[in-house]
């Protein structure tokens, strides 16, 4: 079993080297340089999503400097190969910070949300500079498919020639002209200074031309020129989405609801904060953090923005950070309806990194019930054990589909691994480095597990199946063999999730960003015949 990022998330690593896009143009106008027109045709990449193989918008300037010099992929032929080696003389300390993030997210595959907090403390950053290195590394993660689409577009020998780190400065700069109000000059000049920290001075002139052939077309004219003829499609583009990520989410829900629902893929998430059980009161915790006590978890609490990590509260362990619609699955596992006496065994089948276990950790301290946490990686059950240090919780480091303990648990978790479509907005880059080929082998592994809790729940006791994904290949479908194939009953659990409505038809509950201000977590209830 394979746990790959963080809430039952999964993380598919594309060609080490450079984040993937999966963006691609209509190929509209001539594509000077490359055979003569060739409308409409992509290009295949190697790990089988297409970016346009239209160039007809590349000027002078952008065919101009050859390929950016795109020896040694990975490193700098020069050996610059880290951000103590890079000279930033010139170049404003928060276009550094972005620059290293976006670094260390395509050569390392490191998450973007996580590695730019440090990159900001390390540069000392505050205020305003460090609103601006957010926005604009957020924001180049987010539209990196748009942003190659006009790269591509704009470069003589395409995209797949550039340097990656030359290519992450294009990309920096890119976003800048089309999505923010920053003066052309400044974003061209100190995206090729970034390209000449790199060591790769004589990638300047080509990066310097690419840039100038797109300020020759304005923004919105970009995005009508690469924008798809199929409606899906253009939409999917127009809200930097991968097609595929749109096209399921349409499945689950109602058409006049796709738009908002990827839009809000693109909105910063306020920061949910949840209050341990037995240590603070959301009440207290929202006055002693400034925030707002949450609308549906009784232990949550919003804050606009900061560094949670620095609170108090958080500090001393009262609190922590974790999603509102994760704080109600976990609360869900320990409020469903048993038939028969709750003798406390209580089960986490998939319980990396633990915040789900540490909630219904503490919540077991409170009723004198006791957890067993399974994880299957190593370095994933330290975190586990560190979130639920002092609580009733033990970790054990299993396979969830054998994890060889005794049968007859009253409550089983089973947070499954999953594509992570519902947390796009919380990890920017991640639409882009997610495949639709990783679907049929998540749904696979999601009902091995489910059918593993099913065999150690005790009769008239509950499983809670829960993903951070809508996508009903991970959702639903799982659940319905469940049903079909293992004799499961499936309860009602629109009870559970402290009064919010509109969760869907099913008796599961689907939550979504654009109606609830969660992930788009979904989970549902099962019994045991």
């Amino acid at each position: 079993m394979s746990q790959n990022a963080e809430g039952g998330g999964f993380r598919s690593r594309s060609r080490k080297g450079r984040a993937r896009s999966g963006a691609h143009g209509t190929g509209r106008g001539d594509n000077r340089g490359n055979g003569g027109e060739n409308r409409g045709h992509g290009r295949s990449r190697r790990d089988g999503r297409k970016i346009s193989d239209a160039r007809g918008a590349r000027g002078r300037d952008g065919a101009r400097g050859g390929n950016g010099d795109h020896r040694g992929r990975r490193q700098s032929d020069e050996g610059h190969g880290t951000g103590r080696h890079r000279d930033y003389r010139g170049i404003d300390k928060a276009r550094q910070a972005a620059f290293e993030t976006l670094l260390k997210v395509t050569e390392d595959d490191a998450f973007g949300n996580l590695t730019l907090p440090g990159e900001l403390r390390a540069l000392g950053l505050k205020g305003r500079d460090a609103a601006f290195a957010t926005e604009i590394t957020y924001g180049t993660l987010r539209t990196l498919g748009v942003l190659d689409a006009v790269i591509d577009r704009c470069a003589a020998q395409g995209i797949e020639s550039i340097n990656p780190q030359v290519l992450d400065a294009l990309r920096l700069g890119v976003y800048q002209l089309l999505y923010t109000r920053v003066e052309e000059h400044a974003a061209v000049d100190t995206s090729v200074r970034l390209v000449g920290a790199t060591g790769r001075f004589k990638a300047k002139g080509f990066a310097n031309g690419v840039l100038r052939t797109v300020t020759r077309t304005p923004a919105a004219e970009w995005l009508e020129q690469l924008t798809p003829a199929d409606p899906l499609a253009a939409l999917a583009f127009r809200t930097a989405h991968p097609a595929w990520i749109a096209k399921s989410f349409a499945k689950v829900l109602p058409e006049g609801e796709l738009e908002a629902a990827l839009e809000a893929d693109s909105e910063r998430p306020h920061v949910h904060l949840v209050a341990r059980p037995g240590e603070i009161s959301a009440e207290e915790l929202a006055l002693i953090t400034g925030g707002e006590q949450g609308r549906y978890s009784p232990y949550a609490v919003y804050l606009p923005g900061g560094d949670p990590g620095t609170l108090e509260p958080v500090r001393q362990g009262l609190a922590g950070v974790q999603d509102e619609g994760s704080q109600l699955i976990a609360r869900a596992l320990t409020e469903v309806e048993l038939e028969g006496e709750d003798t406390g065994r209580w089960l986490d089948l998939c319980a990396g990194p633990g915040g789900k276990a540490a909630l219904a950790g503490a919540i077991a301290r409170i009723e004198g019930a006791h957890v067993d946490a399974v994880e299957t990686a190593a370095h994933r059950a330290k975190l586990v054990e560190k979130a639920c240090r002092d609580l009733p919780v033990t970790v054990h480091v299993a396979d969830g589909r054998d994890p060889g303990l005794e049968p007859g648990y009253d409550r089983v978790l089973v947070d499954a691994p999953c594509s992570g479509l519902g947390a796009l907005r919380r990890r920017p880059e991640a639409r882009w480095r997610k495949s639709e080929a990783d679907i049929p082998g998540l749904s696979v592994l999601q009902f091995e597990l489910l059918s593993s809790a099913l065999k150690l729940v005790r009769p008239g006791g509950a499983v809670v199946y829960s993903t951070c994904s809508p996508d009903v290949r991970e959702t639903r479908q799982v659940v319905e063999r469940a049903v079909h194939e293992l004799g499961a009953v499936e309860l009602h659990a629109h009870g559970l999730v402290g009064g919010m409505t509109d969760v869907g038809e099913a008796p599961s509950v689907q939550m979504w960003p654009h109606r609830h201000g969660t992930d788009a977590m979904f989970f549902a209830v099962l019994r045991r015949r």
